[in-house]
């Protein structure tokens, strides 16, 4: 039976990764929370009442480094247990919204979607009906930005480690850091107390950040978007910035809203102008973008001119946010940068963000830390 360690090897030895002491160690923690999860499901053990100590996981560190392809070995290679692998943010909008459920139902609605629960508490319900559906939860990308995630985890985690169930999370981020200067910080300081404590911490530091490896030296500038020869290169390029993540649903809360974008990988995304700057979004939806990612793929990119002067004036404002953040775009769009607002009322004002983009496509950027 194939498991997480010999999925690694086949992996260094097809050439597909490299070796990394940082991974390797990170790998035998998998390693060891695998079997105790299989010895767990084991029938002797059950029926003999046994139950071997299954902890959780929590691998921290920066970018690139490999955490979520390695999470992604694991979650693979465990079977015979409901589990799920989501997006963190993606994960608390559901449990927001089954919260809602809860306060805005009747007694008999209530009844119906969470079963029977006494009192007008929904976290306990609401924690039941996530471990009826997953007994090991998988998060991508843990982080805290939200005072509404920040006020409920605490509570919401004690009820799921109750119910056994596993967490294995990765951020770039200590436990410690989560939600740093957050509004009401201390709301969240329980739920770091519990991942301190019934998770394993794994620092992944390891000095190679692969993702930008791959970046680097590659275009990032693809026009123009009807050409079949730039299509496939943009293609080309997500894939290999994807290399063996998952790709999957993102939801971002940002004062309330949901920004849910369809096509994220660890700490990509991929996205449409359309989705980014044809929509209702500001500054501080962009802000939320540059910060959640680090490389952020943008395509169909159109010729701007006074006729889409709101898309442009948001796509201005998006491409601030993440030169700011020092966040890596890659743009399929149907003009070089000079062209893209080429005359007219706005034009003028466009040729700061010209000089942003040409320099977003510069070496010296590529290599500059976000």
């Amino acid at each position: 039976m194939a498991n997480i360690r010999s999925e690694y090897k086949r992996l260094l030895k097809s050439g597909e990764i490299v070796p990394d002491n940082a991974q390797k160690a990170a790998i035998e923690s998998l390693v060891v929370l695998e079997r105790r999860i299989r010895q767990s499901r084991a029938l002797w053990r059950r029926i003999l009442g046994i139950q071997p100590r299954v902890c959780g996981l929590y691998l921290w560190g920066p970018p690139g480094r490999g955490k979520s392809m390695m999470m992604d070995l694991f979650y693979n290679n465990i079977h015979k247990i409901p589990k799920r692998r989501v997006h963190f943010h993606a994960f608390m909008a559901e449990v927001h919204h089954h919260i809602r459920l809860w306060r805005e139902s009747d007694a008999k609605t209530r009844k119906i979607n969470f079963g029977t629960h006494k009192g007008d508490d929904p976290i306990a319900p609401v924690a039941r009906l996530i471990a009826s559906q997953s007994q090991l939860l998988c998060f991508d990308e843990l982080q805290v930005t939200d005072i509404a995630d920040a006020m409920i985890l605490g509570r919401l985690f004690e009820a799921l480690f109750a119910r056994k169930v596993i967490l294995v999370a990765t951020s770039n981020r200590a436990p410690d850091d989560l939600y740093k200067d957050g509004l009401n910080r201390e709301h969240i300081l329980p739920f770091i107390a519990m991942i301190k404590q019934r998770t394993t911490l794994v620092e992944v530091a390891g000095p190679k950040d692969f993702r930008m490896d791959r970046l680097r030296g590659a275009r990032t500038w693809f026009s123009p978007s009807t050409d079949p020869d730039a299509i496939a290169a943009f293609n080309v390029l997500w894939a290999d910035m994807k290399h063996l993540m998952t790709e999957m649903e993102c939801v971002l809360t940002v004062n309330e809203r949901k920004l849910r974008f369809a096509r994220a990988a660890g700490p990509s995304l991929r996205a449409t102008f359309g989705e980014l700057c044809g929509t209702f979004n500001g500054p501080a939806d962009y802000l939320a973008i540059a910060e959640r990612f680090t490389t952020v793929f943008i395509e169909g990119v159109p010729v701007l001119s006074p006729s889409n002067r709101n898309e442009a004036k948001r796509f201005v404002t998006l491409i601030d946010a993440v030169y700011e953040a020092g966040t890596k775009t890659v743009i399929l769009a149907d003009a070089e940068p000079a062209q893209l607002y080429p005359a007219g009322d706005g034009a003028f004002e466009f040729e700061r963000t010209v000089s942003r983009l040409e320099e977003m496509r510069s070496e010296e950027y590529l290599n500059r830390a976000g």
